[in-house]
């Protein structure tokens, strides 16, 4: 059984108890850190910032909620601008984003982001670094949105987003690495808002009145190679793969759509694919991905075989009302 796995089992595997003196310094240096910087909050930035985050390891469904987040903040009228550490990507920092950046230059989610919204986006490791420069090449930004960076204190923000998976929920309760979080369970209660990504609520969010539903939506299989879009996949032997958090979800997605049998074959998140890993699937005639996965299989041979999901997230209105009426200028900004 893997780490992973082990983490969202509902008790603890009794081999993670090997891990209890690891597990003690990550609560202690992650709580000194919070407190250090609650003690002494950073100065804000001349623009309000969501962050959009999670506590636990693992993908929950971020991208896609800064995705529709970005929509509906246009439609009300701001202009937003988003910033990423850019997880995977070798830099230079901070580097400014755009749909032909590569994803090994920025990462993966962050050229997503990129090639879906088109509004200014840098990433950097230090969100600071990477706020004052979104600032200086888009100085009309009337906010920011952080994708990902909930434990990154140093950034001042005025609104949090936890995004919390529906079926995989807190896993066994228990802080890295016994467990996948983050952030104790109770972190939950000090953010604006969780969103939950499926359903149903899972039993560790009852009580909380700012929990919010979400779902994703499928958009339509598009080709890698052009981002052509395909009424219907062809035939020939299948197999999906994922390189995210929970590559179950995506599996699950594909059996949904798909009457078809295929193989699937996980790998690590933000796996950085090669000509290797093509090769290996020489005996596939489709091959199925996430968009995400996609940043990084365009340009290899094997990428006229392959399509790629978008999914959208379908954001409640309540929560968009909530986000509005925080950023309304206070009395004493106007």
């Amino acid at each position: 059984m893997s780490i992973t796995k082990a983490w969202y089992r509902k008790t603890v595997v009794p081999w993670l108890w090997l891990f209890l003196p690891f597990h003690a310094l990550f609560v202690a240096v992650s709580t000194w850190r919070r407190r250090r910087f609650l003690s002494h909050p950073p100065t804000p930035l001349s623009v309000p910032v969501i962050v959009v985050g999670n506590i636990s390891v693992g993908g929950t469904g971020k991208t896609p909620v800064t995705l529709a987040l970005i929509e509906r903040l246009q439609a009300l009228g701001h202009q937003p601008a988003v910033i990423s550490r850019g997880y995977g990507g070798k830099g230079p920092f901070p580097l400014s984003v755009t749909a032909a950046t590569s994803a090994q230059s920025c990462g993966d989610e962050p050229l997503l982001l990129a090639q879906r919204s088109s509004v200014p986006l840098v990433v950097a490791p230090d969100r600071n670094a990477a706020a004052a420069e979104v600032l200086r090449i888009a100085p009309n930004t009337t906010v920011i949105i952080s994708d990902d960076g909930l434990q990154h204190y140093a950034l001042a923000r005025q609104f949090e987003i936890a995004v919390v998976d529906a079926t995989r929920s807190v896993g066994n309760g228990w802080r890295l690495p016994i467990g996948p979080l983050r952030e104790p369970v109770k972190r939950l209660a000090s953010v604006d808002a969780v969103v939950v990504n499926g359903a149903p609520t899972p039993a560790e969010l009852h009580g909380l009145s700012h929990v919010y539903a979400m779902q994703l939506q499928p958009q339509g299989w598009r080709r890698v190679s052009d981002d052509a879009p395909c009424a219907a996949l062809p035939n020939g032997r299948t197999v999906a793969i994922a390189g995210i958090g929970h590559p179950e979800r995506f599996f699950a997605t594909v059996s949904q759509l798909e009457s078809r049998d295929f193989d699937t074959q996980a790998f690590a998140d933000h796996y950085a694919y090669s000509a290797q890993d093509a090769d290996a699937l020489g005996t596939y005639e489709v091959v199925l991905m996430t968009e995400k996965d996609a940043m990084k299989w365009r340009g290899l041979a094997a990428a006229s075989k392959a399509y790629y999901l978008p999914v959208t997230a379908q954001l409640p209105a309540a929560l968009i009302a909530q986000i509005a009426d925080q950023l309304k200028p206070s009395d004493a900004d106007e």
